[in-house]
């Protein structure tokens, strides 16, 4: 076969026939899929979709990291939910002169995806259009005292944020600069573009997080979501939806050291709250709560400030420095005038 092959060469048919293989054969070949829950389970489902230039780009994103990319995205927002994966489903808008490679590479970056964290593929729809686009819908299930929601936090609770933040697009910017790679170590060069092309949903923060609840206690005191969009969006997101404000600390923001050192720390800020594409997870938790969290996860968590009965969001800096005022307007919007830069993916909660 000719790696120059494309999907009109092959046809929708032959084409639903070499992505077969992708899915489980039992639930593969009527008109929907039949899928058991676990006993006592809720279903959670979810829904993003990934459009080229927008989302990915050729530049940064080979077709398999696009699959994984297309399948972290959705499970991080399972995982936010406290959920665990059961399956996806997965919509294909592609041009004709679509190399058969390129999709093939696609869902094997999703299968790889789903082999890490659990999950099939389901089954999904194929149709013809000008762009590439890949919507997915995840499934996921939780027990009902389990799933965490948005508008849960209360005033003077912890805000905890996994991971650091701004690490995809430190990687991004790798990617779109190779030349700049020459100016930070190989281990972190590798470790950021990692952080864009393979993220991994923080399924693991949740396992402490029900370790450190206990079995008996529920979630009623609990509010979570994603940062796929940037910190700062997360923060805004939870605190409008539980009806808080909140205060960040500046000098408690989850940022690598290695990228502050190399853009400085005012860009490294910047990236952290609104960099996005990071797929951690932020919580708001009593403290007691947050502490041992932080204790099991160690440096993989931060606590980053404080929910407050004061409506608002602002990041308070050590200097005695005014206040900064957080906003959504300061972060990517998809139908705002101006447009990110080239390459540059963007993700909605």
């Amino acid at each position: 076969m000719s790696n120059s092959q494309t999907i009109a060469d092959l046809g929708e048919l032959g084409l639903l026939q070499r992505l077969f293989r992708f899915c489980p054969g039992d639930v593969i070949g009527d008109d929907g899929a039949v899928v058991a829950l676990p006993p006592n389970q809720r279903l959670v489902v979810t829904t993003d979709v990934l459009v080229d230039g927008v989302h990915f780009s050729d530049r940064t994103t080979s077709p398999t990291d696009v699959g994984w990319r297309a399948v972290a995205a959705n499970l991080s927002d399972l995982a936010a939910m406290g959920a665990a994966p059961v399956g996806i489903t997965v919509g294909l808008s592609l041009p004709g002169h679509t190399p058969l490679s390129w999709v093939e590479g696609l869902y094997q970056g999703m299968a790889a995806g789903l082999t890490r964290w659990s999950g099939v593929v389901l089954g999904g729809d194929l149709c013809r259009a000008d762009t590439k686009s890949v919507a997915i819908t995840a499934l996921g299930s939780v027990r009902p005292d389990r799933a965490l929601y948005r508008h849960r936090a209360q005033p003077g609770q912890a805000i905890v944020a996994t991971g650091h933040h701004g690490l995809s697009r430190a990687g991004l910017e790798l990617l779109l600069h190779p030349e700049r790679g020459t100016e930070v170590a190989a281990a972190d060069r590798d470790r950021w573009i990692a952080a864009h092309q393979r993220p991994r949903p923080r399924f693991d923060a949740i396992a402490a997080l029900w370790q450190v609840l206990g079995n008996e206690a529920n979630t009623d005191a609990i509010a979570a979501m994603d940062s796929s969009d940037g910190l700062a969006n997360a923060v805004l997101h939870l605190c409008q939806a539980s009806g808080v404000g909140a205060v960040l600390q500046a000098e408690s923001l989850p940022i690598d050291p290695a990228v502050a050192a190399w853009v400085g720390r005012s860009q490294a800020i910047d990236w952290c709250l609104y960099g996005g594409e990071d797929f951690e997870l932020v919580l708001c938790l009593p403290w007691p709560l947050a502490t041992a969290l932080r204790a099991s996860l160690g440096g993989d968590c931060a606590i980053v400030g404080e929910t407050t009965a004061t409506v608002g969001v602002e990041l308070r800096h050590a200097n005695a420095a005014p206040p900064t005022v957080l906003s959504f307007s300061q972060g990517f919007q998809h139908f705002a005038a101006a447009s990110p830069p080239e390459g540059q993916p963007q993700h909605q909660p």
